[in-house]
């Protein structure tokens, strides 16, 4: 849905302090910055939603068909060097704002109302609580990010049914506070259905602060755990039950060391593979600029010998004196499933 109607534009007026003037106190310099700050602010929700609008418009206009369909939206964003997930994310952005103005909860001028970052959090937030900003923002207060994240820690704290009644009655009464209880929401709605259920007991037989914090932690480790165990291709080679894996590395405390080293075997796994691809092409560029060089350019030899300690199969690499100028020797070897491991380096 789009609007025929310009939102009110705020005016482009900055009064910005003289920061050369000794009779304006820090406190109030500050103030009058912020205040200018949430002019661009507001420009930038405007300006962005209108661009969002632009986008869906020229995007909507390819839908129509032919052969080239979507090659004409795609031309436009490479000649004004918007990428892709820019462009969809601003059309995005003017979706929501037609969602909220347009189904009634916001008044167009109530938008000037919002930052940015503000709104963004309004339309990603459950309908109770956009009714709730919208409400404020109709009524002229100024909407923050800080804001609409409160009110929707305390909506998700309050009604969320991943929660045991415990949780959220004493939520309700104010013996517990949203801000730790809604990330528990976040890390349960991640994890398996009977481990939300195991958790749920638990916090049902202790509802208190400690217990609602280790549980939190404990849940974003196992997401973590289990995230990157399946990217992991060492645990590939074999039969591996990383699932009760975790549960004794529970039973011990140390869930979060096992998370974290699931988590760096990945991150391990990741840099060989980004380090094979640039052996590879370094040792291809080597050979052919080998090929065109000869005895009549010394210095291009030279720097190709140089170049032979990162390129063959052996590999030395300095650490730098933060390492105390150690150097690390590697032995790439190219090797097919069905072979043998490589001898050890000599």
């Amino acid at each position: 849905m789009t609007s025929s109607v310009a939102p009110d534009q705020p005016t482009l007026q900055l009064d910005l302090p003289d920061p050369e003037r000794d009779d304006i106190s820090t406190m109030e310099f500050l103030a009058r910055l912020e205040q200018a700050w949430a002019v661009c602010d507001r420009f930038d929700l405007q300006t962005e939603i209108w661009r969002g609008r632009i986008l869906r418009a020229v995007r909507d206009r390819e839908k129509r068909g032919g052969e080239g369909r979507g090659a004409g939206f795609l031309q436009w964003l490479r000649e004004r060097e918007i990428s892709k997930t820019r462009a969809y994310g601003l059309i995005q952005l003017a979706e929501s704002a037609d969602d909220l103005v347009g189904g009634g909860m916001l008044e167009e001028s109530s938008v000037n109302h919002f930052s940015k970052r503000a709104f963004l959090e309004t339309a990603q937030a459950a309908p109770e609580v956009q009714v709730m900003i919208s409400e404020a923002a109709n009524e002229g207060q100024e909407i923050t990010r800080k804001q609409v994240r409160r009110l929707s820690d305390e909506f998700t704290a309050a009604t969320s049914p991943l929660l045991p009644e415990e949780i959220r009655q004493r939520t309700q009464e104010n013996l517990l506070p949203p801000r730790a209880v809604a990330p528990l929401v976040r890390e349960l709605a991640k994890l398996p259905e009977p481990q939300q259920d195991d958790f749920r007991k638990l916090l049902k037989e202790e509802p208190e602060l400690d217990r609602i914090k280790d549980v939190t932690s404990t849940a974003r480790w196992i997401t973590k755990a289990t995230e990157a165990g399946v990217a992991v291709r060492a645990f590939q080679q074999g039969e591996l039950d990383l699932e009760k894996a975790m549960q004794e590395a529970q039973r011990l405390d140390a869930l979060g060391l096992l998370a974290d080293a699931v988590g760096q075997a990945q991150a391990l796994e990741a840099a060989v593979l980004k380090l094979h691809t640039s052996w590879r092409r370094l040792g291809g560029l080597q050979e052919r600029l080998w090929v065109e060089s000869g005895s009549s350019t010394p210095y291009l030899r030279d720097v190709l010998d140089a170049l032979q300690s990162l390129s063959g199969s052996t590999m030395r690499v300095s650490l730098g004196e933060l390492a105390g100028g150690k150097r690390v020797r590697l032995q790439l070897v190219e090797e097919s499933p069905d072979q043998l491991e490589p001898p050890p380096l000599p």
